[in-house]
């Protein structure tokens, strides 16, 4: 069969997806199925398969099958922006109830004409003297002190990590991830011609062993990680796994970008603690103060500086004036650290809250952290889950989004507890656990 025709049978799918013939949850025949009822080879629709999952209109699910993508109908692999729906599990930025009068009283002064005025003024890739200064304090955890010459900002923390990437990462060239990741850095990575290698992961976090094999076949030029409290799975690192990723990274003389935006939330230093001359630590204010007045950090070792600094210039992530301000003046007088220390507790609230809600089910936590992952039982698939949560006004993130492999995404949604408030999420909890309990044929009649 020739490309048009394998891409004609595509098409034809593609349409029945668009007119809502097929829908999210839907399972596709199985391939043999496929190609029998078409009279065409098996290979050839393999190809029709490979198509659908490069246009990310369906999700192959391991040992189940090859089914719609919740994601078809918008056409994306991440989620977009907030939607305004009512319990948001969705998106994770925590906000306090009284955070904004602690901002605004942080903020005093900066109105005034002076204040203004310099506030105004273009920023650069190093700021001023005085915010590296304090920004090195802010961010200092444990046994890990970064100097304030060594400080780079950006817009934010997905700049950050964008600008990371493009230092030490050519275009053409291969990053290690690990296997379900933060999703943001799939679009970045595409945007800069960078190829994403899967990391095999455990209970503890990323293998060394796959690093070291994922190198031999792939020549990687760096790895992006999250040690403290992982996206999606919410684990943070040992001790232990963290000495033994640190002996082969260095033996194979890669990189780490450690993206440290959780880090806030827990106690271990950023890997950067045990290996500076190796680590790129990323970070910003967007989740210890509020995604709409936030900077983002990076924290490279000196040698790779000049390089980090160029590709902030190159890329346009250079932060505004207002924003070194705004920030400097929280840093400066303690509020990022007061929301820091209260956002601790409130995720462990919200945490206990999840815990006893969906305490029947397989679900992995970690008490300091926002987010949580479900593995669903086996009579419910991740897309069609989300698709009925979604009727029910509750926005989840399909396991699907995390997946560095299209195709080999796990059976699981993850749970951001961050946005909604207590009560909300409560019901949310309430309601997801109640449709946990019924099966997916009985939804409609469970409503």
């Amino acid at each position: 069969m020739s490309k048009s025709e394998y891409l004609k049978l595509a098409d034809t799918i593609t349409a029945k997806i668009a007119d809502g013939t097929l829908r999210p949850g839907d399972r596709l025949p199985p391939q043999r199925s496929f190609a029998y009822d078409r009279r065409i080879a098996v290979s050839t629709a393999s190809r029709v398969y490979a198509e659908l999952l490069r246009r990310g209109l369906v999700v192959g699910e391991v040992g189940r099958g090859t089914f719609i993508s919740g994601d078809a109908r918008r056409g994306v692999a991440a989620p977009g922006e907030p939607r305004g729906i009512r319990i948001d599990l969705e998106f994770n930025y925590p906000m306090l109830p009284d955070q904004t009068t602690l901002i605004a009283k942080s903020l005093e002064g900066l109105e005034k004409p002076g204040a203004l005025d310099a506030a105004l003024r273009q920023g650069t890739s190093v700021g001023t003297p005085a915010i590296r200064s304090v920004a090195a304090a802010c961010l200092s955890q444990c046994a890990w002190s970064p100097s304030p010459e060594q400080l780079v900002f950006t817009g934010n923390g997905r700049q950050s990590i964008a600008a990371a990437l493009a230092a030490v990462v050519p275009t053409g060239g291969r990053c290690g991830v690990e296997a379900l990741t933060y999703p943001f850095i799939k679009g970045i990575a595409a945007r800069l011609g960078i190829s994403l290698v899967p990391l095999a992961m455990d209970e503890g976090g990323v293998r060394p062993d796959s690093v070291q094999k994922a190198h031999n076949e792939a020549n990687l030029s760096a790895i992006y990680i999250q040690p403290a409290i992982q996206n999606p799975l919410g684990m943070t690192m040992t001790s232990a796994r963290r000495a033994d990723l640190m002996r082969v990274v260095e033996k194979l003389n890669l990189p780490i970008i450690e993206d440290n935006v959780y880090g806030f939330l827990d106690d271990e230093p950023p890997l950067a603690a045990l290996a500076p001359q190796s680590c790129i630590v990323i970070d910003s204010l967007s989740k210890r103060v509020a995604p709409g007045l936030t900077l983002g950090f990076i924290v490279p070792p000196q040698r790779l500086r000049e390089s980090v600094m160029a590709s902030v210039r190159s890329g346009g992530w250079t932060a505004s004036g207002f924003a070194f301000a705004a920030a400097q003046a929280m840093m400066d007088d303690g509020i990022v650290a007061e929301l820091s220390r209260l956002k601790r507790l409130d995720a462990r609230a919200r945490q206990k809250l999840a815990a006893g809600r969906l305490s029947a089910f397989d679900i992995q936590t970690n008490e300091k952290s926002y987010h949580l992952w479900l593995t669903l039982p086996a009579h419910w698939r991740s897309q069609t889950f989300v698709a009925a949560a979604a009727k029910r006004d509750i926005a989840l993130t399909p396991s699907t989004t995390f997946a560095v492999t299209s195709g080999h995404a796990p059976n699981a949604v993850r749970l951001a507890l961050a946005a909604p408030t207590m009560d909300q999420l409560d019901v949310g909890l309430c309601t997801l656990a109640a449709m946990l309990h019924a099966r997916e044929d009985d939804f409609d009649s469970t409503e």
